[in-house]
């Protein structure tokens, strides 16, 4: 946006403040002013031996997808080994688990020097922290590194899409639908104990931007909803009382929430998994390649490392079942991998095909005029809008800015919808990685309607809308890589190669039907594991 195109700010706001405004908006959401350094490579302290390690089953990765493989094949009997790069954190009231924006440090970080979100300049001593930005062309991709996935650090909105956006979204998947709402969904609700922001929570002065949201709404032709949410609200109240530190009440929740309360997947899926005796959650387990050995068992090699990413053991891991979870970029890097340097034989083609952004899009809405957005902004990410005009279904989401400029009010309002996975990942032997393409016509027209759906918002509510994301593209919700029907069944089962699985996000193509992608994900684990457990346990492994 050029100068002559905003509106008159006032004296004494400069554009210099306006824009800094924007970006800590952008930051509510981690932040698409990121810096954008690779991680840190780890070095190597081990010795040359390796430690030898069987299992039965191996999950790689924790969030919504590993989370519930892990829960199901417990269930089922199967003694199971899940391997997390990162770090297992733990929350309770007035904990301190988390850096804030305020005073943001390593634990913000993996393995990088500076921080990657909210456009500081502070600089630390690389650490294991929970976010990683995967540098594409074209596009970054932000990814979480915990115990607990993507669930530790996101606003927790959980949307289940319509039949009909889904079948646009996935249509090799439409036939699942049925099953997927009569009893996936309600179960992934119901684990994730998911409700929506009470009245009397919405009433107080924390959330005044979350209601002037919903008054504006409606007059830029948006239908208001309250966000589905994995929150013990009790913790709210209690931070609204001055019973715990403000955490949620200042949208301060981006790293993850100290105050707990947060039904992520490491406290709900993970914990009763690991209750039955049957599951070993791994952290700081690094999985750096897979290939097939000659009695087709699966091998994994392994750098376990310390929070400095300094290997302190290599291990070899051979399973009868790998179930790759690691998220888009992680499990799509992997595989990409293991077929360029013919690790696995005969993998299908369409692996690090179909990738896509679910269309993400995260701008600031600065200096509204139509009511009182307050001086703090409470999250998570509790009020919405959908346009049911638009030729491409999307969905706008007001989430709170953790910081404010004096003189200067910045809401953050994402938009996401439907899009094609446009995108490739391709093999780089000089770093021995895969490298994502996005190509941006691939999402020009969802944003082009996205934009028109800022700009009336600002023209009902006052102000001024700025896309933080127009210099450097990011997404939170990577998706696609090991496409469904192409490069996996539905059931997430590698085309050609019993007992390799693909549960997470890399499996679906592109978007989740203008919703964000973490119920999906884990209502579609959900059901491939009800079939997984009933023809496979016991037969392929």
């Amino acid at each position: 946006m050029s100068d002559s195109s905003s509106p008159h700010l006032g004296s004494g706001v400069s554009r210099r403040k306006v824009l800094g405004a924007a970006a800590l908006g952008a930051a509510a959401l981690g932040g698409s002013l990121a810096g954008t350094a690779k991680a840190a490579a780890t070095t190597s302290a081990a010795s040359a031996s390796v430690t030898e390690r069987r299992a039965r089953a191996v999950v790689v990765g924790t969030g919504f997808g590993g989370g519930v493989t892990a829960l199901r094949l417990a269930r089922a009997g199967v003694s199971t080994l899940v391997l997390e790069r990162g770090l297992r954190w733990r929350t309770g009231p007035n904990a301190t688990t988390f850096c804030r924006f305020a005073n943001m440090d390593n634990r913000s970080a993996w393995l990088t020097d500076h921080a990657v979100v909210g456009g500081g300049t502070q600089t630390w001593e690389p650490y294991t922290g929970v976010l990683e930005p995967v540098v594409g062309k074209g596009m970054t991709a932000m990814v979480g590194a915990a115990v607990g996935g993507g669930s530790i650090m996101y606003h927790g909105m959980t949307l289940q899409p319509t039949k009909a956006n889904f079948a646009k979204s996935i249509p090799v998947a439409a036939g699942l639908y049925d099953d997927l709402n009569q009893w996936a969904y309600p179960t992934v609700a119901r684990m994730l104990g998911i409700s929506t922001i009470p009245y009397d929570i919405l009433a107080s002065d924390a959330y005044k931007s979350s209601r002037l949201f919903q008054e504006v709404a409606p007059k830029a032709g948006l239908t208001p909803f309250k966000v589905p949410l994995p929150v013990d609200w009790s913790y709210v109240r209690g931070e609204l009382t001055g019973q715990y530190e403000p955490t949620y009440t200042t949208s301060d929740i981006a790293f993850g929430v100290n105050n707990g309360g947060k039904h992520s997947i490491d406290v709900t899926y993970l914990a009763q998994a690991e209750s039955t005796g049957l599951v070993e959650v791994a952290p700081l387990h690094v999985v750096r390649d897979l290939a097939m050995d000659a009695n087709k068992r699966w091998v994994l090699s392994v750098d376990r490392i310390d929070t400095t990413g300094t290997v302190q053991e290599q291990i070899r891991i051979t399973a009868d079942a790998v179930f790759l979870n690691a998220g888009s970029p992680g499990t799509t890097r992997l595989l990409v991998k293991s077929r360029a340097k013919n690790l696995i034989p005969d993998l299908p083609d369409a692996i690090g095909t179909q990738w896509g952004n679910n269309g993400d899009r995260i701008w600031a809405w600065i200096n509204p005029t139509a009511g009182d957005a307050g001086t703090t902004q409470g999250g998570p990410a509790c009020v919405g809008g959908t346009d049911t005009t638009s030729s491409i279904p999307l969905t706008v989401i007001h989430a709170g800015s953790p910081i404010q400029q004096t003189g200067v009010t910045a809401l953050t309002v994402v938009g996401f919808g439907i899009v094609e996975g446009a995108g490739t990942w391709a093999y780089d032997a000089d770093t021995d990685d895969a490298v994502l393409t996005w190509p941006a016509e691939a999402e020009a027209e969802l944003q082009a309607q996205i934009a028109t759906r800022m700009q009336a918002i600002a023209a009902a509510g006052g102000g001024m809308m700025i896309d933080t994301n127009a210099q450097a593209p990011s997404t939170w919700h990577a998706l696609g890589g090991v496409p469904m029907g192409d490069a996996v069944d539905l059931t997430g089962r590698v085309l050609g190669h019993k007992g390799l699985y693909v549960l997470d996000g890399a499996r679906i193509p592109g978007s989740t039907g203008a919703c964000n992608p973490s119920m999906t994900i884990a209502a579609l684990a959900e059901h491939s594991m009800q079939t997984i457990v009933r023809q496979d346990v016991g037969r392929v492994f």
